[in-house]
């Protein structure tokens, strides 16, 4: 078969990959200022955005089970849609309540797409596995990061009550998957796994999957963290909307460089240094952020972008290890790591936002980067000796 015909589905699985996570990656800049609209503090904006987290992320293993589980294609369909359209509708809502609904649903869209869109990715891949994934998931992180500049854009120079209009991309790019990315067969040999408890049990009892999990959940905690907790910062330091898109979309477009080059990287030093590094990296440089962020802001704009790229270069790594470790589970894994740390991550934040107020943004932010700093050490250790 014609290599670039077989690409196909795998080129737009990417591209609508970029293009739902742009929708996931609209809130965090404008929150500050849907905030202001409302009339809610900081701490009632970091819950409602970790909510977002929560059902965009929590629940993809969930829906990953499921995904394995059948031959159509529903989930990066309508998930697609469901994200562009209440992602989009969320910043015109005048009324706490109603942008809630709307980020629920609109989170949950994105839960419904990338599992499948994972677990599909893998199935229509041809040549390099970790070369391929991070393309699909550097795309995704390319998406997540031109999400703030979208919102922020519009938001400053349009204002928050035309953001609904940004839902035609989304819609449009569902139905052109409708018709490129191929149905699988019936008759093609699909590994079903129908006992949900046993699947579960099974991912939750591999000590190689634990580890890699908590390895997404710290990386997850940093990239998180910055990305909500900063916009506020900020903001009251007199920040428009637009320069902290820029800010976040340099953050996010440098994690997707980052995963692009993993495999380069990897091929050179090894998988243990690209993991190690991640995690370490960017203690040394929030400290230097912290230093430097009231006298020299372009120079911290610098290093918080160095922390996107140090932070984007273990996803593919940890993605295509732990699907190669248990592969009849790859779109329920998917969910795991690329949606479960999330998840986690998400539940603490609704914690961290009321010590962030209460101590102090940069403060907390040092300590969240420490973490997977010195946890690195015991964690990579204990991963490659189970690989021996």
């Amino acid at each position: 078969m014609d290599k670039k015909c077989t690409n196909k589905p795998l080129i737009w699985l990417s591209s609508a990959h970029f293009i739902n996570d742009v929708y996931t990656g609209m809130l965090n800049p404008i929150m500050p200022f849907i905030a202001l609209k409302l009339g809610i503090s900081m701490a009632i904006a970091t819950i409602i955005v970790s909510l977002s987290h929560i059902f965009a992320s929590l629940l993809q293993p969930i829906f990953g089970f499921f995904a394995d589980n059948i031959t159509r294609r529903a989930f990066i369909f309508w998930g697609l849609i469901a994200t562009s359209l209440f992602i989009s509708l969320a910043p015109s809502a005048n009324h706490v309540f109603t942008l809630l609904i709307f980020i629920i649903f609109g989170s949950l869209g994105s839960s419904f797409f990338h599992p499948q869109a994972l677990g599909l990715a893998v199935r229509f891949s041809t040549g390099d596995m970790v070369k391929n994934m991070g393309i699909f998931i550097g795309l995704g992180t390319l998406g997540y990061s031109f999400g703030p500049i979208v919102s922020a854009a519009v938001a400053q120079f349009v204002g928050l009550h035309s953001m609904p209009f940004l839902a035609i991309p989304g819609i449009v790019v569902a139905g052109l998957m409708f018709y490129f990315v191929p149905k699988i067969s019936s008759g093609e040999n699909v590994k079903k796994h129908s006992d949900f408890i046993n699947a579960f049990k099974e991912i939750f009892s591999n000590r190689r999957l634990n580890i890699l999990n908590i390895i997404a959940i710290l990386k997850t905690l940093v990239t998180t963290s910055s990305s909500i907790l900063l916009p506020f910062l900020w903001r009251n330091m007199g920040y428009k909307p637009f320069k902290i898109g820029v800010a976040l979309f340099a953050f996010s477009f440098a994690a997707g460089i980052g995963s692009f080059i993993s495999k380069n990287v990897e091929n050179k030093l090894g998988a243990k240094f690209v993991l190690a590094f991640s995690m370490i990296s960017t203690f040394p440089l929030m400290i230097l952020f912290a230093l430097m962020y009231k006298m020299f802001p372009q120079v911290t704009f610098v290093v918080f972008v160095l922390m996107g790229f140090c932070t984007g270069m273990a996803m593919p790594v940890t993605m295509v290890m732990a699907q190669s470790t248990l592969p009849q589970y790859k779109s329920i894994i998917g969910g795991f790591i690329n949606g479960f740390s999330w998840g986690v991550v998400a539940i603490a934040l609704s914690v961290i936002g009321f010590i962030a107020q209460a101590k102090g943004i940069i403060p907390v932010l040092i300590v969240i980067t420490l973490i997977p700093a010195v946890l690195s050490y015991f964690v990579l250790n204990k991963l490659f000796k189970l690989a021996e």
